[in-house]
């Protein structure tokens, strides 16, 4: 009989009942020396050299601090990178999914999806309100932050206004593992009623391949006629894949 991984208590928080967290042995207020040493050299190596200074177990396990205060997390940090794969992809997983993993409760879970939205956050600030030309790189490195590691397709249209400065970012719809539904006219529409001159298409494909399909260039031509009608201009479709993206305008396809 394959025997049981541990369990985890979580430091029990205002929104969830206070019986939450196994009680566990272990003197009131204190850690044990060994966890409180380990603890405060993983802090010190990150103050000092930064992420690059962790790999991702360790990464993660400074964000389960908060969750699991008085245990220690290094045996669920690293159940998490084996069941996921790497820190974005842990961070990203939909929350039923990180509540099938041993030793993850609802504290765990706020954490983390504190730490991808904080992470989305900050990338987006670096691209919206600017010109999208002078800031592609880091508009691309938004779109894999944002899409690169979801587990179902998402499309999102980037409206721009005549000076090329990114006015909006709003998804327009989500789907399955291999498809989502897309209405042309519905992202015209919604440019029209941002008094947008141009837009860029994102969408992920969770394979991780981001070839575009057959579906995916008949939908851009779609929308790149209904645009020219409307006198909005379709820059570019970018396509984002788990390490990489393709552009439909390098690629000629638009």
């Amino acid at each position: 009989m394959k025997p049981r991984a541990p369990a985890f208590s979580e430091a029990p928080l205002p929104l969830f009942a206070p019986d939450e967290a196994v009680p566990v042995a272990m003197a009131p207020g204190r850690l044990p020396s060994y966890l409180a040493d380990h603890r405060a050299r993983l802090r010190a190596r990150f103050m000092e050299g930064g992420a690059t200074a962790l790999p991702d177990y360790e990464m993660l396990e400074l964000v389960l601090f908060r969750a699991i205060p008085r245990q220690d997390v290094k045996p669920l940090a690293r159940r998490l990178i084996d069941t996921f794969g790497d820190f974005g992809r842990v961070i990203s997983a939909p929350p039923a999914r990180l509540a099938e993993v041993t030793g993850v409760g609802a504290a765990v879970v706020q954490e983390l999806k504190i730490v991808e939205a904080a992470a989305q956050r900050l990338a987006r600030a670096k691209v919206m309100h600017r010109p999208v030309l002078s800031s592609w790189a880091a508009l691309v490195d938004y779109c894999h932050t944002a899409m690169a590691h979801r587990e179902t397709e998402q499309f999102r249209a980037l409206y721009l206004d005549r000076k090329n400065v990114l006015i909006a970012d709003e998804e327009q719809a989500r789907g399955t593992v291999d498809h989502v539904p897309v209405y042309p006219r519905e992202v015209i529409k919604r440019g029209l009623e941002l008094n947008a001159s141009a837009l860029i298409l994102v969408h992920n494909h969770p394979s991780g391949d981001p070839t575009p399909s057959e579906a995916d260039i008949a939908m851009t031509a779609q929308i790149r006629m209904a645009g020219e009608i409307m006198g909005i201009v379709l820059h570019d479709h970018l396509i984002i894949g788990k390490s990489t993206e393709l552009s439909f305008r390098a690629e000629g396809l638009l």
